[in-house]
């Protein structure tokens, strides 16, 4: 027990009590000024002694400290994310700046107060940055605009991205040559013909210039416009500015006065910070620098910790703003950082050798692989990146174990199956469908009937017609319109056994994957399969009543009623498509069952619905780039996104007699996530109620706890009946 007891007391003064701080400078200029320090700091016998190690570089830097060849490094806000996330150091003792912000600054995007830009309108602006690359006039706003899907790049080629985004652009460090009009609006002195060399648009002050003098937005820190307005700058462009003449875009899409930059910025900028592994106790670091602060930053010292000029430099160690060094209470990149940094930073880091060199999209029949290999051929005609492979896959949850293994990276799911990517294999939505412009990225679930006059049955009516489903456990098809007539008390569940209760409801029935053991025939007896006799009641495009547009087809040859989304009439009649059922049929022959015991014009689906859904989504593996995804997606709909192209259409299936292949047909466009990067954010809290935490007791037989869930979701949804 002794030896124990000295053992850890070794073990805790060697990692925890280092005697010696191995500080990791980054250049000749902070070589010299560490030495310096190390001498004032034994000179003031202040513990832990200082030591000076030499790298090349903050990343470097970070590498050795990770390595255990140094202890400590003072870090940006972005250095300190990347040694966070990527080498598991914490930020332990961070600077303070004289700014009214404490430990952080504020990036702000500017513009004139009689323009009518909000953030939501920035593309095809005129753009100012401080510099490239540099936090506030490029990683913040650029990272912020990619993070919430307003800006995309395709292969994380974030320049050429910028380049389409904006119609002129000064980013002062940018290269010439391939993107030209990231230098358009600026006014160097071209020392570097290359890039925009040393500009007077460049830094803080600089691109505020750029926007007085003609550009349409400006991306600064939230100082700068004080700072050079009314009356504080004596330079010809600034004496005349007003700070009152100018204004900023919040995140929210509203403005404010250039005075509100704490509640109205693009991010909270954290201040440089000194990083340390995570076994090192912080609080030593702290120590050392406190007493070292509090000897050496007067202006009557000898040597001071906050001034890099006797160095024939600029912010060595320690920013030269810096007033004083605070201990950090919660000491994780991520508490540092904060929530909107954060956010920019995920956007902008896009490392090319962590992009797949082809992206493998799960398809689940001939038809689907079919168009997938169209779209691979499609998408290189127009040098789009990563290249598309296509993989073939027998259902859906295939695809997504496929996906978990990392041997595909991704497949596009309805809400149910979202759920169980998330649920059961950790995927993430990357990318989302979006139908029209109205509803965004959710659509409606609604029950389609023929127009029949002699036979106008309603929901009432329901028991011992024939029905027509997308798919077992599909939102549309099944969750939401068995669970709502369950809970209605149309149909009536021994115990949990709902899949018997719907087959003794409905005399016939089509459901796609309801071709399971203890499953009743009934349930597939509708069915068509292949035609030829083969997959029937498969959950995949094999059965021809198979998703939306089977579920429709089924109505118009065998059944009364299908449970659909609300766009698959309008996706299919008046012309829409070309398959023999379907070309003479007329979107007036149709109506809608509305949960209230009305019926309603097809067009009515706001107010005649089931429930709302969201939309689907593009699925994949957690370690994937999402922007990188969505990126590719977003300029190749710029090509392929219309009817109207004879080469490729992303969003028709017509071609391969099939429909809502890899995309639903009704898909208007692709859209980004946004802040709904995970599958419980994509489906909300209401929806996945409605398929989970529901536990089923009864003295009767019960049959799965999928079931179960139908309970819960005809108990949510029960208002729908009482409109």
């Amino acid at each position: 027990m002794i030896w124990k007891s000295l053992f850890f007391i070794f073990y805790f003064q060697t990692i925890f009590c280092l005697n010696e701080i191995r500080w990791c400078t980054v250049s000749e200029g902070e070589k010299k000024k560490c030495n310096v320090m190390k001498e004032n700091f034994a000179e003031a016998k202040i513990v832990p002694s200082l030591s000076c190690v030499e790298g090349t570089s903050p990343l470097n830097c970070i590498k050795i400290v990770q390595d255990n060849m140094a202890d400590a490094v003072t870090l940006s806000g972005i250095l300190t994310y990347k040694a966070g996330k990527w080498y598991n150091l914490k930020p332990v003792v961070g600077e303070v700046y004289d700014q009214g912000a404490g430990t952080s600054y504020y990036a702000v995007a500017v513009v004139r107060k009689n323009s009518t830009i909000t953030i939501n309108s920035l593309k095809g602006t005129k753009s100012c940055h401080t510099g490239y690359e540099k936090t506030s006039g490029w990683n913040v706003p650029i990272g912020f605009l990619i993070d919430s899907g307003r800006m995309s790049a395709v292969a994380c080629n974030i320049p050429k991205g910028v380049s389409d985004f904006f119609s002129e652009s000064c980013v002062p460090g940018a290269e010439i040559s391939s993107l030209p009009s990231l230098c358009d609006l600026c006014k160097g002195d071209n020392s570097n013909p290359s890039q925009c060399g040393t500009d007077k648009y460049q830094d803080y002050d600089g691109a505020f210039r750029c926007l007085v003098d003609g550009g349409d937005v400006a991306f600064v820190k939230h100082s700068t416009v004080l700072d050079n307005s009314d009356g504080k700058k004596s330079d010809s462009w600034a004496k005349d500015v007003l700070s009152s003449d100018y204004q900023l875009l919040c995140r929210d899409g509203t403005r404010a006065e250039v005075t509100e930059w704490k509640r109205c910025h693009l991010a909270r900028v954290p201040a440089h910070a000194v990083a340390v592994r995570s076994d090192v106790d912080g609080s030593l670091i702290y120590q050392m620098l406190h007493e070292g602060q509090q000897k050496y930053n007067s202006p009557s010292s000898s040597f001071k910790m906050f001034d890099s000029a006797p160095y024939n430099g600029t912010n060595l160690l320690f920013r030269d703003a810096t007033i004083e060094l605070r201990m950090i209470s919660n000491q994780t990149y991520q508490s540092w950082l904060g929530d909107e940094f954060l956010q920019a930073m995920t956007g902008i880091d896009c490392d090319l050798d962590k992009l797949p060199k082809s992206l493998r999209w799960c398809s689940l029949s001939t038809q689907e692989v079919w168009k997938c290999a169209d779209m691979a051929i499609a998408f290189k005609n127009q040098t789009l990146d990563p290249p598309i492979q296509c993989v073939s896959a027998e259902s859906y949850e295939d695809c997504m174990k496929l996906i978990k293994q990392k041997e595909v990276d991704a497949v596009t799911l309805d809400g149910g199956d979202i759920y169980t990517a998330g649920k059961t294999y950790g995927l993430v939505p990357a990318a989302a469908e979006s139908y029209s412009d109205n509803l965004s990225d959710n659509y409606y679930a609604v029950a389609v009937v023929k127009r029949t006059p002699q036979d106008s049955f309603t929901v009432h009516e329901l028991k011992g017609r024939k029905s027509c489903h997308t798919g077992y456990m599909q939102s549309d098809g099944w969750n939401i319109p068995i669970g709502l007539l369950t809970r209605r008390g149309l149909i009536r569940p021994d115990g949990c056994n709902i899949v018997k209760a719907v087959s003794d409801f409905f005399s016939e029935s089509c459901v796609p994957g309801a071709n399971q053991k203890g499953f009743s025939s009934k349930l597939c007896q509708l069915c068509n399969g292949d035609g030829k006799g083969n997959n029937r009641c498969e959950n995949s495009n094999k059965e021809q009543y198979y998703d939306n547009s089977g579920a429709f087809r089924c109505l118009i040859e065998k059944g009364d009623v299908a449970f659909v989304k609300h766009s698959t009439v309008f996706g299919i009649c008046d012309g829409n498509s070309t398959e023999d059922w379907a070309k003479n049929l007329k979107s007036s022959d149709f109506q809608l069952l509305c949960p209230n015991g009305a019926r309603a014009e097809v067009t009515q689906y706001a107010d005649c619905n089931w429930a709302q859904v969201p939309a689907r989504a593009v699925m994949v593996h957690p370690d994937t780039n999402i922007y990188a995804l969505f990126g590719l997606l977003d300029k190749a709909q710029e090509y392929y996104g219309s009817d109207n192209n004879t080469e490729f259409k992303m969003f028709d299936s017509s071609h391969y007699y099939k429909h809502d292949l890899i995309f639903k047909d009704s898909t208007s466009k692709i859209v980004p996530v946004e802040e709904k990067k995970s599958y419980e954010q994509w489906l909300g809290r209401n929806f996945i109620e409605t398929i989970e935490g529901f536990q089923c007791s009864s003295s009767s037989k019960a049959i799965t706890p999928v079931n179960a869930v139908l309970l819960l979701i005809s108990n949510i949804l029960l208002i729908k009946f009482c409109a």
